[in-house]
């Protein structure tokens, strides 16, 4: 393992394949893969005040405001001064990026490109199972029987903002957001086009392999 520390960010419209990319950088390098959406799971009913605020906004059927994130993701983030790892789903505005600035340095920042026809066809087809966050694509991930999750049998949901005419608005909104934050990033900031994760991955490999030593070959992915 590289003595330094790798701080790294993958930044993408949803539908992208964030999670995935990430799951693979973080299998191949060792680096601890958190996500902004799987720390806020776990953070409501936890008894912490960032959960007990998130969850407010959510009874109400409201986005959680950008100071409730950071504040969950800077207590995680606390937590792993001595850590390599990979953030998923924050920053998404400029607020969260200074914050973020304000306690560490970033070494990298991975944008997924992916054209609009790709992402809303991905988005309209995505289902996911509510308590884990596990998501299914009805054409290239589907659960093994239709309707249901695969670890519990329980059913999956297409989220409102997954339906295609909510689509188009939510890719603007992202797009809106992550504008300035890129231009932050500017220096460190590496972009990669594609239709597929599977063509758009030796790239990212090969980018990762020049700042951190691989602790899996890419072949076995």
């Amino acid at each position: 393992m590289a003595s330094k520390l790798l701080r790294a960010v993958v930044l993408g419209p949803p539908g992208s394949g964030k999670g995935t990319v990430c799951e693979r950088i973080a299998r191949s390098f060792g680096l601890q893969h958190l996500s902004s959406g799987q720390f806020l799971r776990e953070s409501l009913g936890g008894g912490g005040e960032a959960g007990a605020l998130a969850q407010q906004y959510l009874e109400r059927g409201l986005l959680v405001p950008d100071h409730v994130i950071t504040r969950l993701m800077m207590a995680e983030l606390e937590k792993r001064r001595e850590q390599h790892w990979l953030l998923d789903g924050f920053p998404r505005t400029l607020g969260q990026a200074k914050a973020l600035d304000g306690i560490c340095q970033l070494d990298l920042v991975i944008s997924l490109n992916i054209p609009f026809e790709t992402l809303k066809d991905r988005l309209s087809a995505r289902w996911v199972h509510p308590a884990s966050g596990r998501v299914y694509n009805m054409d290239f991930n589907p659960p093994h029987t239709q309707g249901v999750d695969d670890l519990t049998g329980e059913p999956l949901v297409q989220r409102e903002d997954d339906r295609p005419e909510a689509v188009a608005a939510r890719l603007r909104k992202y797009k809106d957001a992550a504008k300035p934050v890129m231009e932050l990033y500017k220096g460190i900031l590496h972009s990669f086009s594609g239709t597929e994760t599977n063509k758009i991955w030796p790239y990212v490999y090969t980018l990762l392999s020049s700042r951190i030593p691989p602790v899996l070959p890419e072949e076995e992915h």
